[in-house]
């Protein structure tokens, strides 16, 4: 019986025991993850220990009120929020968390800020893979590198540490998870911005912006929300090969709105309207027939561009670049950057060009040429080329003369004359004519002699009686030389004045006939004959001389005497 009494007491004892452990080492009181207020009563060296109203004081890690190396930013008497990880530990002491506090009051802000779509205060303050981690009040969040900024960022760095704001694309708070967005406030931003600019822009109006962006055609300019393209040629009036030469990334412009098109919202933009034209009164600066120095901008296939002030260019065309380099890319003459003296040769302000002459302020050497060696001068000169009808002299480095053909020798035909002469032989020659404007010259060899025809020619007129010697016999007539200097041809119908007599064959090579000049080249030295009209002619002499056939005279009379008349003479 004692044994069974004692039993209860021992089991009663042992669940006391448990109950009254389980209540000093700590159990559930409701308080566990709560968020509760509490006053610093002191401090330790390490700890803060605080007042939360329970039956027992608490103690939060100074740690937990500011960075490492920095004095903790709290003291006694300060009230501050705390997070209760356990109510009591092993000590009796109730464990408190400031940061975890900060933590699940950031987490309540942070959840109603999302559920309201709403934007959230943060700052970068770390880099991960893939992006970024941002503070926001104490919840870490993760900021993807394509959310950072509407156009990709090369530097975040002066992003770091300034507090700034964050849209959250989604969060889970039972695993911590915050995902925020810059860009997506930003274009938000910037929607609204070029809304309200967009609203008022006019075409004209003067804005201040910054080169947000630059590429091979232009810049992109920040107006303030909207952006508007800045084109090469419209950043200054001078030529600009690249953007690059004028502006830079950050730089803040001064612009003047040139086109606006609501539909699409695309602005155009300019820099050199807001600077005066240097085109205007040009055709007074630069008038025709003017010299100036330029440099050389641009060369191109057909000319090289001269910049005669900043933004005033004009045009050498490759026809006007040199008076002897007729087919060469106008690099071979000017190289860009080169100062070069032109002149004006016409000025069109309303088409803003201005044509230019490289050759002009320089001699013709043509005319220099002309003013050195008047005609009938002798020259020598090296054989550059020889062609078909003749071969070039020069006379210069730059300039040559032609020799014809013709002009190679009085004797023989001109194919055969050339015949004699190889290039890069040393000629002497006569200047025969000069032409500046045709730039050509022409020269002579056989002048150099006398023309041993020339007694001849002076002698021969048209309608006298030659005597020729037969030289050739050919199908339609015969060929002549006279005193054998002259060339002559006698035709077939004019061998003689009867049609049976007019036949080449009777003739031979060598024989001597008489014949009557009907015309005389002189510079070709060749002379046109007939038989037929010298016979017709002494038949004339002869019936005035003796007779007609009126007076009973028969012709064979007449003819017979002169016959006889003639041979007597003879």
């Amino acid at each position: 019986m004692a044994s069974a009494t004692q039993t209860p007491t021992a089991n009663h004892g042992t669940e006391d025991f448990a109950a009254l452990l389980e209540e000093t080492l700590g159990r559930d009181t409701g308080f566990d993850g709560s968020v509760v207020t509490g006053r610093v009563v002191r401090l330790t060296d390490e700890f803060a220990i605080v007042d939360v109203g329970l039956k027992s004081e608490g103690r939060v890690s100074l740690k937990e009120f500011g960075p490492a190396g920095v004095a903790p930013d709290v003291k006694p008497g300060d009230v501050v929020e705390l997070y209760v990880e356990r109510y009591e530990d092993r000590d009796g002491s109730i464990v408190l968390s400031r940061e975890k506090a900060r933590r699940e009051e950031a987490w309540t802000a942070l959840e109603r800020a999302f559920a309201n779509n709403q934007r959230v205060n943060g700052t970068i303050y770390g880099r991960v893979k893939g992006g970024f981690t941002v503070d926001l009040g104490g919840a870490m969040a993760f900021l993807p590198g394509s959310q950072v900024d509407i156009r990709p960022v090369r530097d975040v760095g002066p992003l770091m540490g300034q507090p700034q704001p964050f849209q959250i694309l989604k969060m889970d708070r039972a695993r911590g998870n915050i995902v925020v967005s810059r860009r997506a406030v930003l274009e938000e931003t910037r929607a609204e911005q070029r809304s309200e600019l967009t609203q008022g822009l006019k075409e004209g109006m003067i804005l201040d912006g910054v080169v947000k962006n630059i590429t091979d055609y232009g810049a992109f300019v920040d107006l303030g929300g909207v952006d508007g393209l800045l084109h090469v040629t419209d950043i200054a009036w001078k030529r600009i090969n690249h953007p690059s030469e004028a502006l830079q990334i950050g730089q803040p412009v001064r612009v003047q709105v040139i086109r606006f098109n609501p539909d699409t919202q695309r602005i155009s933009l300019g820099m050199k309207q807001l600077e005066a034209d240097p085109w205007e009164n040009v055709a007074i600066k630069y008038p025709a027939g003017a010299r100036f120095t330029g440099r050389v901008m641009n060369i191109t296939d057909y000319g090289a561009f001269v910049e005669l002030e900043p933004g005033v260019e004009g045009l050498v065309h490759v026809s006007e670049m040199s008076w002897t380099k007729k087919n060469v890319h106008p690099g071979k003459i000017v190289a860009t950057s080169q100062e070069v003296d032109v002149m004006v040769l016409d000025v069109d302000s309303a088409k803003r060009r201005i044509s230019l002459g490289l050759k002009q302020v320089q001699r013709n050497p043509w005319e220099q040429f002309e003013e050195e060696h008047k005609v009938g001068s002798i020259i020598e000169g090296e054989i550059r080329n020889i062609t078909e009808f003749g071969l070039f002299v020069g006379l210069s480095a730059d300039i040559d003369g032609m020799v014809h053909m013709s002009d190679l020798s009085w004797d023989e035909p001109g194919e055969t004359a050339m015949s004699h002469y190889e290039k890069g032989q040393v000629v002497k020659a006569k200047v025969l004519d000069v032409d500046p404007e045709k730039e050509r010259i022409s020269l002579g060899i056989k002048q150099l002699q006398e023309d041993p025809a020339a007694d001849t020619l002076s002698r021969v007129q048209k309608g006298a009686v030659v005597t020729c010697v037969v030289t050739a016999v050919q199908s339609n007539g015969i060929e002549v030389k006279v005193d054998d200097v002259l060339t002559g041809f006698i035709r077939r119908a004019e061998l003689a004045r009867d049609k049976a007599e007019q036949r080449p064959e009777r003739f031979a090579v060598g024989e001597k006939v008489d014949a009557k000049v009907v015309s005389v080249d002189r510079a070709s030295r060749k002379l046109a004959l007939t038989i037929r009209g010298r016979e017709v002619e002494e038949d004339k002499q002869a019936i005035n001389e003796y007779g007609s056939s009126d007076s009973g005279a028969s012709l064979g009379d007449i003819l017979g005497a002169a016959i006889r008349r003639r041979n007597t003479d003879a």
